[in-house]
């Protein structure tokens, strides 16, 4: 989980909002955790989707697999592989209820 607590503290530090973690490891193969944050604004949202991956770069040489959501910045989606990064407004993050869709609180949330 150290990747998690990675993104979680990168995200913390740029002021992203309500950050969840969810363990997603006994619902899908195609990731173990998904983390899901909310920005302020557009520009909130895709600074901290920046901000993420420019420092996982720098710091630990990891790039994403793929990113998406950048250009409209309502909903960024970051794949790490292992982790899935949401990064949403929150009208948008309302709407599409990631947390309620996986049918479960957030597990990992509470642990620091």
């Amino acid at each position: 989980m150290q990747l998690v607590d990675q993104i979680r503290e990168i995200l913390d530090d740029s002021k992203a909002s309500d950050i969840q973690v969810l363990d997603v490891r006994s619902m899908t193969s195609v990731t173990d955790y998904m983390v899901i944050c909310s920005g302020t604004s557009g520009r909130h949202v895709s600074s901290l989707a920046s901000k993420l991956m420019e420092t996982l770069k720098q710091k630990q040489q990891i790039a994403p697999l793929h990113y998406d959501g950048m250009s409209t910045a309502e909903w960024v989606l970051v794949d790490y592989v292992d982790v899935v990064v949401h990064i949403m407004r929150p009208e948008t993050r309302a709407f599409y209820n990631l947390e309620g869709l996986w049918g479960q609180p957030a597990l990992a949330a509470k642990q620091q």
